[in-house]
């Protein structure tokens, strides 16, 4: 079985690297690892081995680790982070009263010793050769003992020792929902290398980007845990803690203090655990014969939330497999981890003592991050949007879909926060890399709420169709690969026929803005003359619902001429004219509607809202 789930994914991926050019390459880095935790002092000691694949054409003579646990630590650059931003995180600070005031005081800060998180690295070896490696805050610079070439193997070896901090963001001990260990980030990880070089990111507090691998990992630990996370248990029926085979009773010998539980993970970029001696653990078949765990805490408050959020987990997961592609793994795992809601390989660490609608709101997006971005793997560092947007997406795609009264339009709310983002003069471009925007809200709405609305809003430019194709065929030719924002545009460029690429510049490469507007509407003879004007820098191709005294509809459209297409009808019940296209350059636009304007009643810009029209008052010409 598990021999068969490896060759799997070895063809997977190699059908997967033939979609983009032959000269398209990635790295490969296969992990094991042992360790043992001290559940008493929240220490771990391990032992990694990593098999680094070269499949670039450098010669590369150092690499980089990732030592995340190192920036809970008071001076670290998170710690200076949370200082200086405007809008720290809630959830990193404690207020606290200074001359009289209430400040806001980075949490960080005031860690003690025995409360810092560390990783420190020893007896780094190449190939039995010790290598030169140096602690540079929460990065590991490694000289090489010798250079790796192009499409050529090594092996490093190290030995870390790790505290677990308490918990002040994704990772920790003793949260406030009481989860004794929540281990995410918690491993010497190697950076990514790709064509753009290396990707050696501190840790500030946003996301991550992983290469590509198998996990062997061993985890020893007191008896009474019970952990969950990435990968599939190999020693179940030794472990028990509800992962034991059917009908298996599991008695351990009377000597035993700790259990070591044995987890592979094939083709992930990352691992990702949680341990406590109170979790309830249920395990339900999903879509495809998938196990989907829930773990969470013994809590009589919230135990029966948790029981009402397993099936409904079972509908989110059909709906993305069906409106994107089929989750590749055999296991997904719902973990109570006491912070937000946080995406790692083949599970999710969450908030559990909310209510059914936050816990299944949180669960939903976290499941489609599986997609967006532990299978498709863009750089969420450099684009956020490209994730959190698309994961924003089809989740409320999904909730939607379950509630009882749907909305016509489900994206309307990220619409209205983008606008404010906009008024607020504080909008950055989606090109500005995630750990340096200005300020957290506006780096929130532009990865969540810009990124959903760049797909919602493709809707509306190449038709509703043709970008449920389009993720589609996304997914399936961009699967366990990394694809940059080129890949999506063209994609849905392949798909539709559209000439896209003024669409990709404008909305994520500037903050240009769209705002057209109804500037004039004329009598002319029995005819009426309507003159549009664009103010705003972004194009867009128009769409206009004119609405008639005696109740009838008819619709107008407007192509771009910059696309050189012609959108199919979204409505084919309603009478629909197009009209010669529109210039980027040409500030307005004149057509003529054959009715008097005395049997108007009203004529509308866009009236699905799917364009990001930020003034909205002049996209309607009203009599009353």
């Amino acid at each position: 079985m598990r021999k068969l789930l490896l060759l799997s994914f070895i063809t997977l991926n190699f059908s997967a690297l033939l979609a983009q050019s032959s000269t398209y390459w990635q790295q490969h880095v296969d992990y094991k690892m042992d360790v043992t935790m001290d559940v008493k002092n929240y220490q771990y000691k391990g032992k990694q081995e990593i098999v680094y694949t070269n499949n670039s054409p450098d010669t590369l003579r150092k690499v980089y680790y990732h030592l995340f646990n190192n920036a809970f630590q008071p001076g670290s650059e998170m710690d200076a982070r949370i200082q200086s931003i405007k809008d720290p995180d809630g959830r990193m600070v404690s207020k606290i009263k200074v001359d009289g005031k209430e400040v806001k005081e980075s949490r960080i800060k005031t860690l003690k010793p025995n409360e810092i998180g560390y990783l420190k690295i020893t007896n780094f070896k190449q190939d039995g050769i010790v290598a030169s490696a140096k602690t540079v805050g929460t990065i590991l610079e490694v000289t090489l003992a010798k250079p790796i070439l192009p499409n050529s193997k090594t092996t490093f070896t190290l030995d870390f020792d790790g505290q677990v901090p308490v918990q002040i963001r994704r990772s920790g001990r003793n949260n406030v929902e009481g989860i004794a260990l929540s281990m995410a980030q918690w491993y010497p990880k190697i950076a990514e290398f790709d064509f753009e070089g290396w990707h050696a990111d501190p840790y500030i507090a946003r996301e991550f980007q992983g290469v590509w691998g198998d996990f062997d990992v061993n985890i020893t630990i007191d008896k009474e845990y019970i952990l969950g996370g990435s990968g599939y248990l190999q020693n179940q029926n030794q472990i028990g803690h509800g992962y034991q085979d059917a009908g298996v009773t599991v008695v351990y010998p009377k000597k035993t203090k700790t259990l070591t539980w044995h987890f592979i993970a094939p083709m992930v970029h990352d691992f990702t655990w949680a341990a406590d001696k109170n979790y309830i653990h249920d395990v339900v078949k999903g879509p495809n014969n998938v196990d989907l765990h829930f773990l969470y805490k013994n809590n009589p408050k919230t135990m029966e939330n948790w029981k009402q959020l397993e099936p409904l987990m079972f509908r989110v997961m059909d709906f993305y497999n069906k409106n994107i592609g089929n989750y590749p793994y055999k296991q997904y795992s719902f973990i109570q981890g006491g912070d937000g809601g946080m995406e790692y390989a083949m599970c999710t660490l969450m908030l559990g003592d909310g209510t059914l609608k936050g816990i299944l709101g949180t669960a939903t997006h976290e499941l489609g991050h599986s997609w967006f971005q532990h299978i498709l793997a863009s750089n969420e560092s450099k684009h956020p949007w490209m994730d959190e947007g698309f994961t924003t997406y089809v989740e409320d795609l999904v909730l939607n879909e379950m509630a009882v009264k749907k909305e016509e339009n489900p994206f309307k709310g990220n619409y209205s926060a983008y606008y404010k983002l906009v008024e607020s003069g504080k909008e950055q471009p989606q090109t500005t890399h995630g750990d340096r925007y200005d300020e957290n809200r506006p780096y929130s709405i532009s990865s969540y709420v810009k990124g959903s609305i760049f797909l919602s809003q493709l809707g509306y430019v190449i038709g509703q169709d043709n970008v449920a194709k389009t993720i589609k065929k996304y997914y399936q030719d961009f699967k366990f690969k990394h694809p940059t924002p080129n890949d999506i545009k063209r994609t849905a460029e392949r798909v539709s026929g559209a000439n896209l690429d003024w669409y990709l510049v404008d909305w994520t490469e500037t903050t240009n803005t769209i705002d057209y507007g109804i500037a004039a509407v004329k009598d002319n003879a029995d005819k009426t003359v309507v003159t549009l004007e664009r103010i705003g820098r972004m194009p867009m191709p128009i769409e206009l619902a004119v609405e008639y005294t005696d109740g009838s509809t008819e619709s107008f459209y407007i192509p771009l001429r910059m696309m050189s297409f012609e959108k199919e009808n979204p409505n084919p019940g309603v009478k629909r004219t197009v009209l010669n296209d529109w210039a980027w350059a040409q500030p307005t636009f004149e057509f003529t509607i054959a009715k008097p304007k005395s049997t108007i009643k009203k004529i509308t810009i866009d009236p699905s809202g799917l364009m990001a029209d930020v003034k909205q008052a002049n996209n309607v010409y009203e009599i009353k």
